[in-house]
């Protein structure tokens, strides 16, 4: 059976007893509200997916089960499907519930669904539904199929607005801001544009709206994410770069009564970043001076092959611009190693940039031979293709340096006094967790918060003052300071 969202459902003669088994209970439980629980898996764009698809639900009168998934009657998983690693981990984790869970209807969502929404169902047959459609509010539709809700009339279309989101992962104080979704970049190793489509920047007051209900429900940090932040808009006739600093003049006129907020910006194209968020920042630190720039290479020859423009000393260029104009400026990238065209002359290549570059943080993928990418389908680098292994080990390479280089970077903080979010105060002991501006939510370092006595009582949530002391590998150790 066919519908929106790819809607798939379909007996199996080898789980013929395990439906019948699990129809016959439901007659007990026609009656009662429906349950749900979702498993979220891959990046933050992911977890507002999830974050909507809860909202949507609880709209139409499905109760939500954040921690309960022995009590749901439906499990989605919300899959990634980016490259390999994370598309087997969907698979096992499908595979997982289903055996642990034989009784319930389980549902695939997200990335690994859009991806392959036809050949999933045949992959993993166990499955009671497949939701590929793009618009995450519209996961009700599919639910419905599966438990064959006949009156379906409530259920929103594609041009309804997006429910607001009141359940997050993590909490409440820090969640994710989607601004866009797709990607008009043409990265020859990146799949994202075959599963998410084209650039589709969200309307700017709609963005605008959402920004101001998340402050007024008590976040303090708005980390605002899409494939590429600096193409915001261009898919409306705005210029690159140009959508994302007049939203975040939007933004900034409609909180202006809001002192204290973080905004964080995840994810900066180098081609198109535009020089006007340093005036920005420079002008307002409630804009974060947090640079999430995806250098991904720094070898001529490996950037063409890759599909991207720049050359190590217009990328190392673009760091000075930055730490020139913001002297408390953090710069986080990504590089991608093992790309077809990548010897060992371009990783030394690569390896001198890291060492030149100074990154705050950095991430480093191998890469995987995506299918259906150009990378992939390129003849004239087959045989050029470096063994896993090979990747793999540069991967470890870099990222031990890495942590040479962060650990320096991080020294600077020492005898500081920064403003501190605090995630997890750790019971009966006089300490707590949390973050400062320059360490984004669960990709880089914390901050040990000890204080003076166990009367001294934190929450989650709370903003304090802390005096940074000393440095444990990649977090940072501080006391608490308000005075």
């Amino acid at each position: 059976m066919q519908g929106r969202g790819n809607f798939w459902v379909e007996g199996h003669s080898s789980l013929w007893t395990h439906r019948h088994r699990r129809s016959f209970f439901a007659l007990f439980k026609d009656s009662m509200p429906k349950q749900f629980y979702i498993e979220n898996l891959g990046c933050a764009k992911n977890q507002v997916d999830a974050e909507v698809m809860i909202a949507a639900l609880k709209r139409q009168g499905y109760g939500y089960l954040p921690d309960n998934p022995e009590a749901a009657d439906i499990i989605i998983i919300n899959t990634c499907g980016f490259i390999k690693s994370a598309q087997e981990e969907a698979v096992e984790t499908l595979l997982r519930v289903r055996r642990d869970y034989p009784h319930k209807h389980i549902v695939a969502a997200g990335c690994l669904a859009q991806r392959w929404p036809a050949e999933l169902p045949r992959l993993i047959p166990e499955l009671d539904g497949v939701f590929s459609d793009r618009h995450p509010h519209l996961i009700g539709q599919t639910i419905a199929q599966i438990l064959r809700i006949e009156n379906a009339a409530s259920l929103p279309d594609e041009d309804e607005t997006v429910p607001m989101r009141s359940d997050f992962y993590g909490f409440n104080r820090s969640v994710y801001l989607k601004i866009a979704e797709g990607c008009n970049h043409n990265c020859r190793f990146c799949a994202i544009p075959i599963i998410k489509g084209r650039l589709r920047s969200r309307p700017a007051g709609q963005i605008v709206n959402e920004a101001i209900a998340l402050l007024d429900k008590g976040a303090f940090e708005l980390n605002l994410v899409a494939q590429d932040l600096t193409s915001f808009g261009q898919d409306k006739g705005l210029s690159s770069g140009r959508g994302l600093t007049d939203l975040l003049y939007h933004i900034l006129d409609r909180i202006e009564d809001r002192k204290h907020c973080w905004i964080r910006l995840l994810y900066l194209h180098p081609d198109s970043f535009p020089r006007e968020l340093l005036d920005i920042m420079a002008s307002d630190s409630r804009i974060l001076p947090y640079f999430d720039i995806p250098f991904q290479h720094a070898a001529v020859p490996v950037l063409r092959k890759m599909g991207r423009a720049g050359s190590p000393q217009a990328h190392l260029d673009l760091i000075a611009e930055i730490r020139d104009s913001i002297s408390d400026a953090v710069i986080r990238s990504t590089f991608l190693v093992g790309h077809p065209g990548e010897g060992e002359k371009e990783f030394d290549g690569l390896l001198q940039f890291q060492e030149e570059a100074e990154l705050d943080w950095l991430g480093v993928f191998a890469w995987s031979r995506e299918e259906g990418t150009a990378s992939a389908k390129d003849r004239g680098t087959l045989s050029s293709r470096l063994h896993a292994r090979t990747a793999e080990n540069r991967r470890s390479r870099i990222e031990d340096r890495q942590k040479t280089i962060t650990a320096r970077c991080l020294d600077r903080w020492i005898g500081c006094r920064l403003n501190v979010l605090i995630e997890e105060p750790i019971q009966d002991e006089t300490m707590a967790l949390g973050r400062a501006f320059f360490q984004a939510p669960e990709v880089d370092g914390g901050i040990v918060v000890h204080f003076d006595s166990q009367s001294r009582k934190v929450f989650s949530g709370d903003i304090i003052k802390v005096k940074i002391t000393g440095r444990t590998e990649l977090d940072l150790q501080g006391i608490a300071d308000d005075e």
